[in-house]
């Protein structure tokens, strides 16, 4: 069976990571069996990040590279009948919120003065004493450096949420009234964008983009339709 390695779960979501989430609901969509190991340290992680999976003797990282080998040695039940069009909008809208909004959510969290006490607590809080007084700053500098390199980073903090809200709007137009992103059976493009629409859309983190998610009601309607169909058994 696959073990699902990832963070453990935070801030009263289901897993505070939109990319370990996104890999959970894609396990529960395509129905491939697994188990849960959670984890704190990256060192044993194959990009050292996190998800991963683990495979008889095999590890796997990266999200995407985890979903192309499931699709590969498992089936594609969720994509495999979307024209060449529908994947090549599918994956443009996939690149839109894991490769720039999902940035802008970075920082509303790891930047924000008054965010970062509840980031720093809900990772670091266990840790021993000594240890607890120098990882956090080394994290939270790291995750600077990682905005920086990305390209985000290098804005303020007013263009950096016009950006996220922006592509708020974009994601929600494209979902408008159907019940997923590409019409009216799921695809594993419904678990990438869960799990980042319900990373910003949680309460604890009062930011422009929460604000400018809470406008488009079919973001929350889509989350709550995910989460009717796939972890009402939780």
């Amino acid at each position: 069976m696959i073990a699902l390695c990832q963070f453990a779960p935070a801030f009263g979501l289901r897993n505070a990571s939109p990319f370990c989430l996104k890999l959970e609901t894609y396990l529960r969509m395509a129905d491939v069996a697994y188990v849960v190991e959670e984890y704190a340290d990256l060192s044993t992680a194959p990009k050292g990040k996190m998800p991963y999976i683990k495979d008889g003797d095999r590890k796997i990282g990266d999200s995407t590279l985890v979903i192309d080998y499931l699709k590969a040695t498992y089936g594609d039940p969720l994509d495999a009948d979307l024209t060449p069009e529908q994947q090549a909008i599918a994956l443009a809208m996939q690149r839109l919120i894991e490769d720039h909004f999902y940035w802008a959510l970075v920082y509303s969290r790891w930047e924000e003065e008054v965010n970062w006490p509840l980031v720093k607590d809900a990772y670091f809080s266990e840790l021993p004493p000594v240890i607890k007084q120098v990882i956090p700053g080394l994290a939270r500098q790291n995750t600077r450096k990682n905005l920086k390199g990305q390209g985000m980073g290098l804005h303020s903090g007013e263009e950096i949420y016009a950006m996220g809200q922006k592509d708020l709007t974009a994601i929600a137009t494209f979902l408008g009234d159907k019940p997923f992103f590409m019409g009216d059976q799921p695809t594993s493009l419904d678990a990438s964008a869960y799990g980042s629409l319900s990373n910003v859309l949680c309460p604890l983190f009062d930011t422009p983009l929460l604000r400018h998610a809470r406008q488009y009601p079919q973001l929350a309607a889509f989350c709550q339709r995910m989460e009717a169909r796939y972890y009402a058994d939780d």
